[in-house]
């Protein structure tokens, strides 16, 4: 079976960041049943949240830099630009 890879995405690093989001989840769900102060966890909860938000810009510099550059390239421009507006739209109420 031939593994297809996207050409946007650097999908080592997207995986080395996704694993370590998991281990700060982990970390997060052990600590909620630890006497671990509450400010503690929220600053760990925030931590995961900015590592996942930069995944999520990742991606989307990617999808920029590739699948919109490609799309304007062979002439789709008003498709792209839709698509993008509507990606960074949702992207955006994260």
């Amino acid at each position: 079976m031939v593994k297809l890879v996207k050409q946007c995405m650097d999908s080592d690093n997207l995986h080395r960041r996704l694993r370590k989001v998991e281990g700060q989840i982990r970390a997060i769900d052990r600590m909620i049943d630890e006497d671990i102060p509450c400010e503690d966890i929220l600053m760990q909860v925030n931590a995961a949240k900015s590592a996942l938000n930069k995944v999520g810009s990742i991606i989307l510099e990617g999808h920029m830099n590739h699948c919109v550059k490609d799309a304007i390239e062979s002439g789709d421009s008003t498709e792209a630009i839709k698509d993008l507006s509507r990606i960074i739209d949702y992207y955006s109420r994260i």
